[in-house]
């Protein structure tokens, strides 16, 4: 690194932005109004409705529906 090259200083809050994520981390911060729903419960629900989807395509290749 050359001697003239000056170091930027740093706004107060502003924190290092992350490599090749575009900012999506810091915007995905910020509080948004709406539903929470944790990443647990969104793998529960796909479950879930994997489970249901199987079980209907069996239930009508028995003759149940």
């Amino acid at each position: 690194m050359p001697k003239t090259a000056k170091k930027r200083k740093k706004k107060k809050g502003e924190g290092p932005m992350p490599s090749g994520g575009a900012g999506l981390i810091r915007f995905f911060e910020d509080e948004t109004p709406g539903i929470k729903v944790g990443p647990t419960m969104v793998v529960v629900f796909a479950t879930l409705l994997v489970v249901a989807t199987v079980v209907a395509h069996l239930a009508a290749q028995l003759g149940w529906f």
